[in-house]
């Protein structure tokens, strides 16, 4: 069977709109992360703050999958470079925001929305958001330490105190958040 030149250009607007469509998301995406930066609270022990932005990006990812997930989340880090205030207000913001003591986990984002979101495809499930969530969150969490370790030069209690131990209560409850809202959203993926 072979097609037409018609039905090959007729299929060709699906796929500009649904470019455009996922280019669209993926900006409300970063600015939906952004507004999540600002809920933040900070921590008298340590230099990062407390935020939703995690949740915002697994959330993001789950819905909109790895592909649109990830742009959202590298829309979000261009737009804080290029000096929009989007980052959270307790740190110095810009490219100071990212090499300071959080930029591990802000430069984790666009990988943690691929995860969560390759791991949410197959089944849209709380369970499977759950999943998907810990992973993604955890390779947040892994890369803020690390990123923290080496900028700080901190001992490995010390690095456990600043910058895991105090964010694995409030980590389970987005990640549930999270699960929840997107297993009962329609699918948004292309």
């Amino acid at each position: 069977m072979s097609i037409t030149i018609a039905e090959k250009y007729a299929a060709a607007p699906s796929k500009a709109s649904s470019l455009v469509r996922n280019a669209v998301f993926a900006i409300a995406g970063s600015m939906f992360i952004a507004i999540c930066a600002h809920i933040a609270v900070p921590l008298p022990f340590s230099p990062v703050p407390m935020t939703l932005q995690p949740f915002a990006v697994i959330l993001l990812g789950m819905t909109l999958g790895p592909i649109a997930g990830s742009a959202a989340a590298v829309a979000y880090l261009m737009e804080g470079l290029a000096g929009a205030p989007v980052f959270t207000t307790h740190g110095p913001g810009g490219l100071f925001q990212l090499l300071g003591p959080s930029g591990g986990y802000l430069m984790s984002y666009p990988f943690a929305a691929a995860i969560a979101g390759a791991f949410f495809a197959r089944q849209r499930t709380f369970l499977s958001g759950a999943f998907a969530g810990t992973a993604a969150t955890s390779f947040v969490l892994l890369c803020g330490a690390v990123w923290f370790a080496n900028l700080t030069h901190a001992p490995a209690h010390a690095v456990w105190i600043a910058s895991l131990a105090p964010f694995l209560p409030g980590e389970v409850v987005k990640i549930c958040a999270a699960a929840g809202i997107a297993s009962a959203l329609p699918n948004f993926r292309s």
